[in-house]
């Protein structure tokens, strides 16, 4: 029996020499060796202040397309090649999803209507100077058949911040203002860029006018509200479900498991609905970590933490390993290489556009923001506004993935225009990634010393908004011991507006949310119940 198991097996293994399951086995253990090699490296690199681990995965996949382009003889260069699907089905979900899981919510929320202004406002102000500006110049440099949907796509492209390396360039807990500002501006950012991409697509940009751009806008809020609101109803229902039921004290895995089924489904869904899946499964997070992560047993919370925590940094250096074979793609460069004097040029001048195209509106902006800000700890200060304005200047895989959707088919090109456009994408993702990347922790710490990092939290109080989110005590466990005055008149509201919708958030959320959704405090207690040990420290 056992010699006949090993003849199979030896048989199987024959066939896969014979056909391409080989090759393809081949490179998965090759692309797994790197990412060990990647996370080896980053920890060793740890407290380098110029290196982090999105760089050391960017320089790691660049040396190695650069080894596979000598072993083929310039014919590749990557392992896998560039696709939108693997990027916006499997790497991007588990990364936006962990981040809103573990956003501080209070910090987040308390700067709300800035990260809007900023994710959205000024993802349109950077998205028409980068357009305006690409018609103005590029049309006249000769660079192939591109027309003002091209230009326009550009400007969209452009637009996406790298969300992604903000997570690892900026620190939540030194930097807890600047962290959720510029974070939760590039998620707005990023879903705002992609929304803008993709009804570009579906307009007539020959004739257009005013019916065109409200109908433009119009559908531009539309995906944005039914994005947030369907992502609010997954992590709600995944709440109410788990509650209701109280899975865990059966199988702890399979709550474990619905969590992240029902997170994913969330991004699918609105993937399906043609929404922003990346507003959706962000907003999911933050409502499961208010609810449903408080229904679930203790050995569940400290699982999903991990494992969300864990998936995501897999993906992420999956990523920008990813990015750095794929920018060798001998393909596109070859059809770019004729003109290499033009393609440094467009390089130039579309990165020199995203420096303008993020000041014409982090300034601007800061300082309408802080018209309606009272406290001088609740302004964006001068040294701040720099570092939101740097911070926000890495372009990432968003970009890549929207160049490659436009300018490409199943990733490959001929023509000249297309092939000059993915090339100076890629440039300008690199420099902008490793530069600039590079620079912002320094940056910090020579505009922000450590005494000021937290220089815009308020004087400590019980409800300092600075406390870890994930830890024994969530945000919302400590707002529960706070008390927040009662507005006494019209002027309170409109002078402190965010503490008077908080204050009433948080009776709506007593009286009616948690009893119907759970949450600490509201769970029956049954025996083994997350609730157990609460109710016993309570006596």
């Amino acid at each position: 029996m056992g010699l006949e198991v090993a003849a199979r097996l030896v048989a199987r293994l024959g066939a896969l020499n014979t056909t391409s399951d080989y090759a393809s086995v081949v490179s998965i253990n090759l692309f797994v060796a790197l990412l060990c090699g990647c996370i080896v490296l980053g920890h060793l690199l740890e407290e380098n202040r110029w290196v982090n681990e999105s760089i050391t995965a960017l320089i790691i996949g660049l040396c190695t397309g650069v080894v596979i382009l000598l072993t083929t003889k310039g014919k590749s260069s990557h392992i896998f090649v560039f696709s939108e699907d693997l990027f916006f089905i499997y790497l991007l979900p588990p990364i936006i999803f962990n981040a809103g899981f573990q956003v501080k919510k209070k910090q987040f929320f308390r700067n709300f209507m800035t990260i809007t202004l900023f994710g959205a406002v000024g993802t349109m102000i950077s998205f028409f100077t980068i357009a305006i500006a690409a018609i103005a110049i590029f049309s006249r440099m000769n660079i192939g058949t591109l027309d003002v949907g091209d230009f326009l796509a550009i400007g969209a492209i452009f637009s996406a911040t790298d969300s992604v390396c903000t997570l690892q360039v900026l620190n939540q807990d030194e930097t807890p203002f600047l962290y959720s500002l510029v974070f939760g501006e590039g998620v707005v950012n990023d879903a705002t860029s992609i929304v803008l991409f993709n009804a570009l697509q579906n307009f007539d940009l020959v004739h257009i006018d005013v019916a065109v751009v409200l109908k433009f806008l119009g559908n531009f809020f539309y995906l944005f509200l039914s994005s947030t609101f369907l992502g609010v109803f997954a992590g709600l229902l995944s709440a109410f479900i788990i509650k209701k039921l109280y899975i865990g004290r059966h199988s702890t895995d399979r709550e474990v498991a619905l969590m992240m089924l029902m997170a994913y489904l969330s991004y699918m869904l609105a993937e399906l609905l043609d929404l922003s899946g990346i507003l959706t499964v962000f907003f999911c997070g933050i409502v499961m970590s208010h609810y449903t992560w408080h229904n679930v047993t203790e050995s569940s919370r400290v699982t999903t933490k991990h494992a969300f925590a864990t998936l995501s940094f897999i993906a992420e250096t999956f990523l920008f390993l990813y990015v750095g074979m794929d920018a060798l793609d001998i393909e596109k460069w070859e059809f770019a290489s004729d003109s290499p004097g033009k393609s440094i040029g467009i390089s130039s001048i579309l990165l020199g556009l995203v420096l303008v195209g993020r000041a014409a509106f982090v300034f601007p902006l800061s300082f309408l923001s802080n018209l309606t800000k009272k406290a001088p700890y609740e302004k964006i200060t001068w040294r701040q506004q720099i570092v939101i304005w740097w911070a926000g200047l890495m372009r990432g895989a968003v970009s890549i993935a929207l160049a490659y959707n436009k300018f490409t088919r199943s990733g490959h090109t001929q023509l000249h225009g297309n092939a000059i456009m993915i090339t100076s994408t890629i440039t300008v993702v690199l420099f902008s990634t490793m530069v600039f990347g590079m620079m912002t922790k320094p940056l910090i710490r020579l505009l922000l010393p450590a005494s000021s990092h937290t220089v815009t939290s308020e004087p400590s109080s019980p409800k300092s908004l600075n406390s870890p989110l994930l830890t024994s005590m969530q945000g919302s466990d400590l707002e529960s011991s706070t008390h927040i005055v009662r507005p006494s008149s019209l002027r309170m509201l409109l002078s402190k507006p965010t503490h008077t919708v908080h204050y009433y958030w948080r009776k709506f959320d007593d009286a009616l949310m948690r009893p119907m959704f759970g949450g600490r405090g509201f769970v029956p207690f049954s025996p083994g119940s997350p609730t157990e040990q609460s109710v016993h420290e309570g006596q």
